[in-house]
């Protein structure tokens, strides 16, 4: 496709399940006042991909994001997840029922440090009450050191061991996205959904993330669902792209099918395929 440059397809990884799709969005609509964010958009997600969610600025990718978050509740349609309606889930057992979500803008406790800021992320796995944490039982000191064991295993898992005790506030903007991942994957999420993870790295760290996206799919049996406007990464490293503009869904396929398509082009050039 012209104006971007052609990446190696990503290869559907063996094993992956079919049937029942992981994410399954139907028909959905979101309206503010007589704004039309979202309309009528469809789209399934099998389990074990790296689905890339793409368009133009204003396209309403991160108010599609913000529906499969339960920030925002479509006017209309229907989102399943594992079969489930999501839409039907309250929004504080989003995050217990499989979803994970960095953000665009890196949201981190400044004065917490690393691990601490990454074990937030374990809450809802915590089943002690109040007073329980108060005198700490022995059940309750067995949670906590599992809860540490899983936080160091994923610093170390996004090289962050040599920032442990830092705080987060002072840290270079590339690590506190590694660690706002980490957070996120401290979660156990089935479907992960990365809001613009490039966005301010160089080349070389857009490299690195590559590399990390791939592995935590691969190591933590996660997917992937990633809004990006990085082309070269999310046409490289998605196994399926899904395109939107204006509102509304005009491509879903492979990325070899996605980027011929005349109507992404448009949207990207302003050019006729």
């Amino acid at each position: 496709m012209n104006g971007i440059a052609q990446q190696p397809a990503a290869v559907i990884p063996v094993g992956v399940a079919e049937g029942t799709p992981l994410l399954d969005v139907r028909n959905v609509v979101v309206r503010f006042g007589g704004i039309v964010a979202l309309q009528d958009i469809s789209f399934t997600i099998p389990r074990g991909l790296i689905v890339g969610l793409i368009g133009p600025n204003g396209a309403g990718k991160t108010t599609l994001f913000n529906c499969l978050s339960r920030l925002y509740q479509p006017t209309s349609g229907e989102i399943f997840f594992d079969g489930h309606s999501l839409l039907s889930v309250p929004r504080h057992k989003i995050a217990a029922l499989g979803l994970g979500r960095t953000f665009q803008n890196v949201a981190l406790f400044d004065n917490m440090t690393v691990e601490d800021n990454v074990l937030v992320g374990g809450h809802i796995q915590g089943t002690s009450g109040f007073l329980a944490n108060a005198f700490k039982p022995p059940y309750v000191r067995r949670e906590e050191a599992a809860l540490r064991a899983r936080a160091g295993e994923l610093i170390d898992f996004m090289n962050l061991g040599a920032y442990r005790r830092h705080r987060a506030g002072g840290l270079p903007f590339p690590i506190r996205k590694r660690v706002e991942l980490a957070r996120a994957l401290m979660t156990r999420p089935r479907l992960l959904l990365l809001d613009e993870p490039a966005a301010g790295l160089n080349h070389e760290e857009v490299e690195n993330l590559k590399g990390q996206i791939h592995s935590l799919r691969d190591h933590y049996d996660v997917t992937v669902l990633l809004v990006e406007h990085h082309m070269n990464l999310v046409m490289s490293i998605s196994h399926k792209i899904v395109a939107i503009d204006f509102g509304r869904k005009i491509a879903d396929g492979t990325p070899d099918e996605v980027r011929r398509e005349p109507k992404v082009i448009q949207a990207y050039l302003g050019l006729e395929a």
